[in-house]
């Protein structure tokens, strides 16, 4: 027979045991009712105009679950044509948008406070687009000869001067046409000799209309920042694990896409009207296939370069694009990318 107090010391351990499980599995319990109520923070982003494959990264992110992971409901707000870039976003409608950096310095030179915080392309895409056997072998060549542009803005504008200012030329040595976004008719009906447009988009369509051609990328004249995440100031400081989250999912969403075109455009089917179509979905995925060299990079994704953008502030201030003084460094940040 057990004695009696050691009987009842065992008993008392018992008890002390059960009540430590009991208070663990509440702790447990309460901890995991917590993380399950809280709500997806809201975040609306920016694109822009139509749903269009190139923005197969967030489309991706989104559709993967990339963006809920991060604990976020992402809206995607596409703009309407000739709505002002970034009015939505100050009027507080978007929270993040995707745009150029030249675009952010230009309106950060004429007060609004935007801060670039990733870049996802990494190269800039336009260039100069001319017959397979046209005579104009170089923008040297150009003098004498119509360029057609949709018009004195935008990123085929500034690529444009940028390709001038480098072969020792100006707008004045060219015949420049306004003819709005009609680059694929004007080169195919002889309305111009060259245009300016986005080397992943008019060639394409230029070659499957029938007319071999050649392009030279305004990159290579002259440094400029591309598309990427841009927020107000006000809002970073406000929201900078939104901020990151956004940042994390999105680059997760251009490295699937890197790796997997194909399944992209699948993917993209959802969000971009029309891609149902066979033929569509093809042209998708030339588009896509195109769009990739302009994401790569062989650095870190997401990070951009201080020096172009010094360099890219210094051209729009020489060519008149800015509309005042601007402090570069306080333009874009590489502090919130993914570590």
């Amino acid at each position: 027979m057990e004695p009696r107090g050691r009987g009842r010391a065992r008993l008392a351990g018992r008890s002390r045991l059960l009540t430590l499980l009991l208070v663990a599995a509440l702790i447990i319990a309460a901890c995991g009712s917590d993380a399950e109520a809280q709500p997806e923070r809201d975040v609306t982003i920016g694109l822009g105009y139509v749903p269009n494959i190139q923005f197969a990264p967030f489309y991706v992110a989104d559709a993967l679950g990339y963006y809920k992971d991060e604990g976020l409901n992402v809206t995607f707000r596409h703009h309407t044509v000739g709505e002002d870039l970034f009015g939505a976003i100050v009027a507080g409608q978007e929270d993040i948008i995707f745009a150029a950096g030249d675009e952010a310095l230009q309106a950060r030179s004429r007060g609004l406070d935007l801060v670039y915080v990733a870049q996802v392309w990494n190269r800039y895409p336009v260039g100069l687009i001319v017959p397979a056997d046209s005579d104009i072998q170089s923008v040297a060549d150009l003098p004498g000869h119509t360029v057609g542009i949709p018009g004195k803005f935008g990123a085929t504008y500034i690529g444009l001067l940028a390709m001038l200012k480098a072969a020792g030329l100006a707008e004045e040595d060219v015949d420049i046409q306004s003819i709005g976004f009609t680059q694929v008719p004007a080169l195919l009906e002889n309305q111009v000799d060259a245009v300016m447009g986005y080397l992943n988009n008019e060639p394409l369509q230029l070659e499957k209309a029938g007319l071999p051609v050649r392009t030279m990328a305004a990159a290579d004249a002259q440094p400029l920042i591309s598309n990427g995440l841009v927020v107000l100031r006000e809002y970073l400081d406000s929201n900078p694990d939104d901020v990151r989250a956004v940042i994390a999912a999105t680059l997760k969403g251009v490295q699937y896409t890197l790796d997997n075109p194909e399944e992209a455009v699948d993917l993209s089917k959802d969000y971009v009207p029309g891609l149902d179509s066979e033929e569509n979905a093809a042209d998708a995925l030339a588009v896509l296939q195109a769009t990739l060299p302009l994401w790569q990079t062989s650095g870190t994704m997401g990070e951009t370069d201080p020096a172009a953008w010094e360099s890219m502030a210094q051209f729009l201030d020489e060519i008149g694009q800015l509309g005042g003084p601007v402090d570069v460094t306080e333009a874009f940040t590489n502090e919130y990318l993914p570590e």
